[in-house]
């Protein structure tokens, strides 16, 4: 008989499942989002609630990497050049934010405790640092990341992660303890500089040909291998040497957005991004204290709302400075007004400083623990004063996404027939999203200037990744007679698409077109009526005698090709061949066909 199993861990998480399940369909269904949902169901189940997680900050440690991979997701979507671009809003915006905010809630705590002003300097810059895990996530759940205003409010983000940093070194030298052992201020400094050089070298050279060579494996368990393996080898990087995961991370990712494997990695990454996400919310809901919050509600909501309308105040004025309209300004300023999770180590730092009291630490992590719960209704109350407000002329960057983000066409296969279909969309200047699994393929296409991405065009969370969202038109050009039902989990994700498919023959169109295709054509049709026509060039027949055979041919063949289709059976309409020795005439065409049908309902 076997011994007692420890079930601890299964008993917890079918509790976190359990909650997740009933609380984040709950609040989504109240509008209130997933976010509040994970926090609500993270209260409920804290020790402070119902008490069954013992330990939420050990749940919370390990839930940070949600966080990790949710920043390795955003580098892919910012590659060094874009990240380039933004270098006035992550050093300059990200910078003023931090100290200006930091500086005036230091200010205010001057004025509402008995803080000393070493304390309220320590804990107003903790304060000014916002939620990059909800922040993200609410900006990719409302598609706006790629925007203007989406990546002005990353940029900040980013240049708060970086300050964390200086910041625990600010709380260390204001502290009433030193550390003989400290790392002093240019150690740090160096070893960040070290450890981004590191990762930078590591990404141009490891990773893409580790990825290349784990992708001509063709294996997709080892691809997800690689792409954890790229992440939290970035993240341990930098928390040996006591700087940010999340740091990492994101390096790890601007790295590889510009490499061909990006749409595949950031699939692969998702599955783990969203539930370690999920568990990271109800982590820092189940830390919230009740009993401190029940014991001084009011001054708990006060110092909340106060916290998030001074750093919206700021915020909103410091956006307008650098460029923002007035309605776009307010609309960051919401997104950053919240505290973040940085505040809980840097405010456990100043306890173990001597800078706070235990019982501070633990007010202002209620505070911001509110202060994030309310972030999603405050989202909510903005867009609806701006429904009912004037309307500002100066709109950019709030809905429409830029021209770089995802494209209005996905080309699945870049072979010899994708390459021809390619060139003619970029003829007309459209955005279009090549996807290949041939590691050789995509190698090839970078010497004609042609960016191709690894990826799994049948699986949807790759094409969720490449655009296929905002996208129109998926282009299947993929070679060989695959199965139509290959596309259905597909056409379920989204309906919206038109998909127009390359049928590799006859029999293999009408497996397709009794499917859900919107248009398929066979690879060979028209190349072999050109080389027909040239044939018959060629032993001297008249060119109206061609161009008349050319259009009976088709005439014929897509009244079969609709007749085979409707009944299934590739016999169907074989009187329409022509015959050996038939030797029609244009001027007496046989007209017992009827019809033609429209090229739209049979696509040749």
């Amino acid at each position: 008989m076997a011994g007692a199993v420890d079930t601890t861990i299964l008993r917890e998480a079918v509790i976190y499942l359990a909650v997740a399940a009933v609380a984040v369909p709950f609040f989504t269904r109240l509008k209130l989002g997933a976010v509040l949902g994970y926090l609500a169901g993270g209260m409920l189940i804290g020790p402070s609630a119902l008490g069954l997680i013992a330990e939420p900050e050990r749940v919370l440690a390990f839930a940070e990497y949600g966080v990790v991979m949710l920043l390795f997701v955003v580098g892919l979507e910012l590659n060094p050049a874009r990240l380039w671009a933004l270098r006035r809003d992550i050093f300059g915006l990200g910078t003023l934010q931090v100290v200006m905010c930091g500086l005036v809630l230091a200010a205010a705590l001057l004025l509402v405790s008995s803080f000393t002003w070493q304390a309220a300097v320590v804990v107003g810059l903790a304060l000014a640092l916002s939620s990059t895990a909800l922040d993200v996530q609410i900006l990719q759940d409302q598609q706006k990341i790629n925007t203007p205003m989406g990546e002005r409010v990353i940029s900040i983000h980013l240049l708060q992660d970086i300050a964390i940093v200086p910041l625990l070194l600010v709380t260390s030298a204001l502290s009433r303890v030193h550390d003989p052992n400290a790392v002093s201020g240019w150690e740090m400094l160096g070893l960040s500089l070290i450890a981004i050089g590191g990762l930078v070298l590591a990404g141009r050279y490891l990773m893409n040909p580790l990825f290349r060579l784990i992708a001509m494996t063709g294996t997709r368990e080892v691809f997800v291998v690689g792409a954890l393996l790229a992440v939290l080898g970035a993240s341990f990087l930098m928390a040996s040497l006591g700087l940010s995961m999340a740091m990492g991370a994101f390096i790890a990712g601007v790295m590889l957005a510009d490499s061909p494997w990006r749409h595949e990695v950031e699939a692969d990454i998702e599955p783990f991004r969203g539930l370690l996400l999920g568990l990271f919310f109800m982590a820092v809901g189940m830390t919230l204290d009740l009993s401190v919050v029940l014991s001084q509600p009011l001054r708990i909501l006060f110092f909340a709302v106060g916290l998030m309308a001074i750093k919206f105040a700021v915020v909103s004025a410091l956006a307008r400075l650098f460029g923002s309209s007035w309605k776009e300004a307010s609309l960051i300023g919401v997104h950053l007004s919240q505290g973040g999770e940085f505040a809980f180590i840097v405010l456990a730092a100043a306890t173990v400083g001597l800078l706070i009291a235990p019982e501070a630490a633990s007010l202002f992590t209620a505070v911001v623990t509110v202060s994030m719960a309310l972030t999603v209704p405050a989202l909510a109350l903005w867009h609806r004063l701006m429904e009912h407000g004037p309307k500002e002329a100066d709109t950019d960057g709030l809905e429409t996404p830029k021209a770089a983000g995802p494209g209005g066409v996905i080309v699945m296969g870049y072979g010899r027939f994708g390459q021809i279909v390619t060139q003619m969309l970029h003829a007309r200047g459209l955005n279009v999203v090549l996807i290949d699994t041939r590691p050789d393929q995509i190698e090839q296409s970078k010497q004609f200037g042609w960016k191709v991405y690894y990826g799994d065009g049948f699986r949807p969370d790759v094409l969720r990744a490449a655009g296929a969202a905002e996208a129109r038109l998926l282009i299947v050009t993929t070679g060989g007679a695959w199965e139509p039902q290959r596309l259905d989990a597909v056409r379920h994700a989204f309906p919206h698409l038109r998909v127009l498919v390359r049928a590799h023959d006859r029999l293999h169109y009408m497996r397709l077109m009794a499917g859900d295709i919107d248009l398929a054509v066979r690879e060979l049709f028209f190349s072999a009526i050109e080389l027909g026509r040239i044939a018959l060039r060629e032993l001297g027949t008249p060119e109206d005698t061609i161009d008349a055979i050319h259009e009976e041919y088709i005439r014929r063949d897509s009244e079969r090709l609709a007749l085979q289709v409707a009944s299934g059976d590739v016999m169907a309409g074989r009187d329409t061949i022509f015959r050996p020795g038939q030797n029609w005439q244009p001027d007496a065409p046989d007209t017992a066909l009827g019809e033609i049908p429209p090229p739209e309902a049979v696509g040749n």
